[in-house]
């Protein structure tokens, strides 16, 4: 009996069915108003491949999706949206190649993330592996973009990457803002701002804040408006009342300055309660001038920069004073040009905007000075003094490991005054300490030897300690690992990753090493008092990352379980930990973090496309 015999022409007939069906499609989209098609394209229902592929099918589709398109461009938007400022809109952008920029900086930036969690698990600040992202193969804006994207993400997972991409950004923004900065020194003194010369060294100090010389300014413009809304009530006539927008006409009359003074006075110090921060004088945020905005409080010299552009926004000139120990300003009652220090008054900011004479000046700080200390100083020697500031106030860090006020204060100081050997000493001899940077130390060493052949011994030494800790460096084989299921660990109670609360202090602390007993020195132990605890130092002792941000070492006697586990804010939580499921978290492994992927078998062929049309 002869086998059924299948109609040859089924399959053929079903893909012709659906060929005619797409063809139906793609006809029905090419008779559409090309206002009507191009809306239809930008919709945010459509990705780039949709858009890639659609750009394929016809000519007229090819045209709709040009590269340099509106299609390519909302694609562009609605991807990367906070990148469009970076463009002129007059400008003939090909979207489509900038969106395949953009993607590769993508793909870039999270390679190198994530070679920096496998390099650097063990170290504490990952600075020798900065130097594969000192020459990007992209625009930086694009990388830090992505960088963003990763610090953005939700959830509880990605914490290594989070880790490792929040200290990527903050050296790649300060490198940047080292640019800046060194651009505005090399400007003529007329041309120096300073605020922006305070804006800089905010920004390097607080590299993932988001501070602007625009922003700061538009605030520093909305208190001089409440100054010309005052002034207005009590002499609607002022001058300053008639500039335009932008323009800034210097007043000569004494007497019109000083109405200017007294309503400045009135509203900072009145109104807007501006204070001199006496009761926490020695605090950082006191340095930074979004912070003074912010907290309305601070030291002489910020408060001094604020009342200073205030005033000069408002047509009085007030110059710097470097007075000792306190930060005054000067106002010229005298002939221009005059170097009589008795031709000026003088204006302490910090308090309240108060007039000095002379004498008064002295008595504010209880000691004679000599004439010179009542001069003007320049803009560079004003940035000088805040470094300063910094510089001292790092040094008294002690909670901090990693002295970042300090490594960050002395490279500003550092880039305005690059062979000041003393602060290059003090540099080396920062990275010698935290063990960072070998290679970089060595720089500044022979740099210091160059400029001061006096200091051969100080530098031998260190090139000697320098060079036997990279080789040391070179022969390391990673952490130690422990197991639990060792005889000589069989006393260890609790796993690293458990969320746990300190039974006499009670913070709340998650566990991220053990030892079997105490490793710390006999004077810790002393110190710490560990042998009036029942078990003494022979116990396990756990380190610590705590909730306020410290990490501590911590006897298992002294711990219990958190039976309301929940997340522990500390800065180095990813450098240990990958996730926090909830209860618990799990500790860091090799993770691997696909970029999204939308243009995957479309490229290339778009591109032949693009390239054959006259685009």
């Amino acid at each position: 009996m002869a086998a059924p015999v299948a109609a040859p022409c089924a399959q053929p007939e079903a893909e012709a069915e659906a060929e005619a069906g797409a063809g139906a499609g793609v006809m029905g989209l090419t008779a559409l108003p090309g206002e009507l098609l191009e809306l239809i394209l930008c919709s945010a229902a459509l990705g780039a491949a949709d858009i890639g592929r659609v750009s394929c099918t016809c000519r007229r589709l090819r045209d709709a999706c040009a590269p340099r398109g509106k299609v390519w461009r909302e694609c562009f938007r609605l991807r990367w949206p906070s990148l469009l400022k970076y463009y002129n809109q007059t400008d003939g952008v090909n979207w489509f190649k900038e969106y395949k920029a953009r993607r590769n900086a993508g793909l870039e930036a999270r390679r190198i993330v994530s070679s920096f969690s496998k390099r650097f698990f063990s170290e504490h600040v990952p600075c020798d592996g900065f130097s594969d992202i000192e020459t990007l193969g992209c625009p930086s804006h694009f990388f830090e973009d992505e960088l963003m994207s990763i610090l953005n993400m939700e959830g509880r997972k990605g914490l290594t990457w989070k880790y490792y991409a929040k200290k990527i950004l903050y050296f790649l923004r300060q490198q940047n803002i080292l640019k800046n900065l060194k651009e505005y020194l090399q400007r003529p003194v007329d041309q120096q701002s300073f605020l922006e010369g305070a804006v800089l060294i905010d920004q390097y100090c607080n590299p993932l804040s988001d501070i602007c010389l625009k922003g700061v300014q538009a605030q520093v413009d909305d208190i001089t408006d409440k100054v010309r809304k005052d002034l207005r009530t009590k002499n609607p006539r002022h001058p300053s009342l008639a500039s335009k927008a932008g323009e800034v006409l210097m007043i000569p009359e004494v007497e019109l300055q000083r109405q200017v003074l007294d309503a400045m006075n009135c509203v900072l110090y009145e109104q807007l309660k501006y204070k001199g921060n006496e009761m926490d004088y020695y605090n950082s945020l006191n340095s930074y001038i979004h912070q003074v905005l912010i907290r309305r409080t601070g030291i002489p010299i910020s408060l001094s920069i604020l009342y200073l552009t205030i005033a000069r926004q408002l047509g009085v000139k007030l110059e710097p004073v470097n007075f000792p120990s306190h930060f005054l300003l000067r106002w010229r009652q005298g002939k221009e040009g005059s170097t009589d220090i008795f031709d000026y008054t003088y204006i302490d900011a910090f308090g309240k905007g108060k007039q000095l004479a002379v004498k008064e000046c002295e008595y504010l700080i209880g000691h004679h000075v000599t004439e010179e200390f009542y001069g003007v100083v320049t803009s560079k020697e004003v940035l000088q003094r805040m470094v300063g500031n910094l510089l001292n106030l790092g040094k008294r860090e002690s909670t901090d490991q990693s002295y970042q006020l300090l490594r960050d204060s002395l490279d500003l100081y550092l880039a305005m005054y690059p062979d000041n050997v003393q602060h290059l000493m003090l540099q080396a001899r920062l990275y010698f300490h935290l063990g960072i940077w070998p290679e970089k130390v060595l720089d500044i060493l022979q740099h210091i030897q160059a400029l001061d052949p006096s200091q051969h011994g100080a530098v031998g030494y260190l090139v000697q300690h320098t060079l036997e800790h990279i080789e040391r460096r070179k022969e390391e084989v990673g952490p130690e690992v422990k197991h639990r299921s060792d005889e000589k660990h069989k006393d260890v109670c609790f796993s690293i990753g458990l969320i746990m609360k300190h039974k006499r202090y009670g913070y709340n602390c998650v566990i991220y090493g053990w030892d079997p007993t105490c490793m710390m020195g006999h004077e810790w132990i002393r110190n710490m008092n560990v042998h009036s605890l029942p078990h003494g130092p022979h116990q396990p002792f756990y380190n610590v990352l705590v909730e306020d941000g410290s990490c501590r070492y911590a006897a298992q006697e002294n711990l219990e379980y958190n039976t309301e586990p929940h997340e522990i804010p500390h800065p180095d939580i990813g450098r240990y930990f990958s996730e926090f499921t909830g209860t618990h978290y799990l500790a860091n492994t090799e993770l691997e973090m696909r970029y999204p992927e939308d243009l995957e078998l479309t490229c290339a062929a778009v591109q032949e496309n693009y390239s054959s049309s006259k685009e």
